[in-house]
């Protein structure tokens, strides 16, 4: 099985969809980790300590899982008006 991966980056204006908080955004953290059922994603804000599970977690695991997750997490969400919507893992093929 694949190890844990982390990456820091910094979110689009509509932020990361989280199942327990809601919208983040900012200097944020991920992590893509291996689990029975796929890949769990979970995200925090970069250097604290609470981790959340970012909506549609887990995913089904494949190749290169999580350079896409990274991709997709840093690809602005669909635009509504003036606002930008969170982006999440719902749906997501790895």
């Amino acid at each position: 099985m694949a190890e844990e991966k982390y990456a820091t980056f910094r979110s689009t204006t509509g932020g990361v969809m989280t199942v327990e908080v809601g919208s983040i955004s900012g200097d944020l953290e991920v992590c893509t980790k291996p689990v029975e059922s796929g890949v769990e994603i979970t995200i925090r804000y970069a250097g604290a300590d609470e981790w959340y599970t970012v909506e549609g977690s887990p995913v089904e695991d494949r190749e290169r899982c999580h350079e896409r997750v990274v991709e997709r997490l840093t690809t602005p969400g669909k635009k509504e008006g003036f606002n930008e919507e969170p982006v999440s893992v719902m749906g997501f093929r790895a």
